[in-house]
């Protein structure tokens, strides 16, 4: 293997542990917050979870069974993990995302929230509710603490 190919292999290798570190740690924090908020509301986990898997199922999700569940968990690790990367692919040109790491991962956090609710969402088979102020507040800050700032600072620790 040349010296080069070794390189590149390495900084292949990075990426990935750097997508998939910040992307199972954004992940795992976002469903823990969501359990916690909708949880309050009367939502049990599994019900949370076949919310998720009827953003491709539909409402029919609901009906199913723990597999149902499953799919909705690794569904919302692929997005947390997406938007990981995303991160990571960014910041590899933009070099202050990792050097304000907070900043950028707060702000990151706003803007995955909101690509989710207008691009994710509405593209999705997923029925959405009514509008409310306090849960679009509750949601962009559990987007901020528990998916942006955890990627950002995750991603930072990972140099080129």
């Amino acid at each position: 293997m040349s010296e080069l190919s070794s390189v590149t292999a390495r900084m292949q290798r990075r990426a990935l542990s750097a997508t998939l570190t910040a992307g199972l740690i954004a992940g795992i924090l976002d469903i823990i917050a969501a359990f916690l908020v909708y949880g309050r509301y009367g939502a049990q986990p599994e019900r949370i979870l076949k919310g998720i898997a009827s953003g491709i199922l539909g409402p029919n999700a609901y009906n199913g069974g723990s597999k149902t569940a499953v799919l909705g968990l690794a569904l919302h690790f692929v997005i947390a993990i997406g938007a990981a990367a995303v991160f990571y692919g960014v910041s590899r040109k933009l070099k202050f995302l990792t050097r304000h790491a907070v900043i950028s991962g707060l702000l990151f956090g706003i803007a995955v929230y909101f690509f989710m609710q207008y691009v994710v969402l509405p593209l999705s088979a997923y029925h959405k509710g009514p509008f409310s102020l306090s849960m679009m507040l509750i949601g962009m800050v559990i987007h901020m603490f528990c998916v942006g700032l955890p990627i950002s600072l995750t991603i930072r620790r990972f140099p080129i």
